[in-house]
C-alpha cells in the first residue's frame, strides 16, 4: 500500500502547487455558491456552507476506504493490489479537494476539482488495459496514460470549455475499456456490476447539468441534482470496481 500512497500523493502534491500559481488564473471555474442550486446556510461553519453538497464528499472516503482495505480474494496479485489501492486512494484524495472548493470558492481547489477527475478516469483505462493484457503489469503505460492524461487539462488554457471536452474524452474511453474488457473476461455478476457503473456515470454527468432546471421542482430543492450526481460519482466509482472481480478469472486463464 505504501507504494500506491506515494504514486497517489506525489502527483497530487505537484497538481496542488501548480493549480496554486497563476498559470491556470484563465481557466473558466465557477467561483460562485449561485453556480449550485442548493441555497447557502449562512448560520453553518463556512465547511458546511452547502450542507448536503459538503457532507456527500464522506461518501467518498468511506467507499475509498472500503476498497482500500478490502481483501477480495486470496489469490489476488500484488499487481492486482496495487491498481485497486491506487484506485481507492484517488477517491480519498478527491473528498478533501472538493469539500474546500466548496468551503473557500477559491481558484486554486476549483482547478483542482476539475484537474484530478482526468486522471481518476484514465485510471479506470489503466486498469481495463491491465486485465486485457493476462494481469500483466506495464509500469510506463500506467505512466505515460497519467500523464498524458494530467496534461489534457491543458485545453482548458486554450478554450473555454476545455476542460468538458477533456473529461468528455475520459469519460468515453474509459466507458469503451469497461465494456470491451466485460466482454473478453467478464461474466454475469461483472454485467450487473458495469450496467450499473453506466447509469451511475450518466447520472453524474447528467444530474449535475440538470442542477438548476431540476430545482424548479420540489423533490430537487432541498436535496438538489448536484447532490445527487455525486451521490452516483460516489457509485460509479463503487461499481467500477468490478474489474477487480475479474482480475481472478484472468490470473486463473493466465497463470495456471
Amino acid at each position: 500500500m505504501k507504494y500506491a500512497l506515494l504514486h497517489v500523493s506525489l502527483p497530487f502534491l505537484v497538481c496542488v502547487a501548480v493549480a496554486n500559481t497563476s498559470l491556470f488564473n484563465n481557466v473558466m471555474v465557477d467561483l460562485s455558491y449561485e453556480h449550485y442550486a442548493e441555497q447557502v446556510v449562512d448560520s453553518l461553519p463556512g465547511f458546511l456552507a452547502m450542507p448536503f453538497n459538503s457532507i456527500i464528499n464522506v461518501g467518498y472516503v468511506v467507499m475509498g476506504l472500503y476498497w482500500l482495505f478490502r481483501n477480495n480474494s486470496s489469490e489476488e496479485t500484488k499487481e492486482s493490489r496495487y491498481v485497486r489501492q491506487v484506485f481507492a486512494l484517488m477517491a480519498i484524495f478527491y473528498a478533501p479537494v472538493q469539500w474546500t472548493r466548496l468551503a473557500t470558492m477559491r481558484r486554486a481547489p476549483a482547478v483542482l476539482d476539475q484537474w484530478v477527475t482526468l486522471p481518476i478516469f484514465a485510471w479506470v483505462s489503466v486498469w481495463c488495459s491491465f486485465i486485457e493484457g493476462g494481469a500483466s503489469w506495464r509500469p510506463w503505460f500506467a505512466l505515460t496514460t497519467q500523464l498524458g492524461s494530467v496534461l489534457s487539462y491543458g485545453l482548458a488554457l486554450v478554450h473555454a470549455r476545455g476542460f468538458e471536452v477533456a473529461l468528455g474524452g475520459h469519460i468515453v474511453y474509459a466507458v469503451h475499456k469497461g465494456v470491451r474488457v466485460h466482454r473478453l473476461y467478464g461474466d454475469h455478476l461483472s454485467q450487473r456490476h458495469l450496467v450499473l457503473a453506466l447509469v451511475s456515470c450518466g447520472g453524474f454527468v447528467g444530474l449535475k447539468l440538470l442542477d438548476h432546471w431540476l430545482a424548479r421542482y420540489a423533490l430537487f430543492q432541498c436535496v438538489t441534482g448536484h447532490f445527487w450526481s455525486k451521490v452516483c460519482d460516489v457509485l460509479q466509482f463503487h461499481f467500477s470496481f468490478f474489474t477487480n472481480k475479474i482480475n481472478t478469472h484472468v490470473f486463473d486463464r493466465f497463470h495456471c
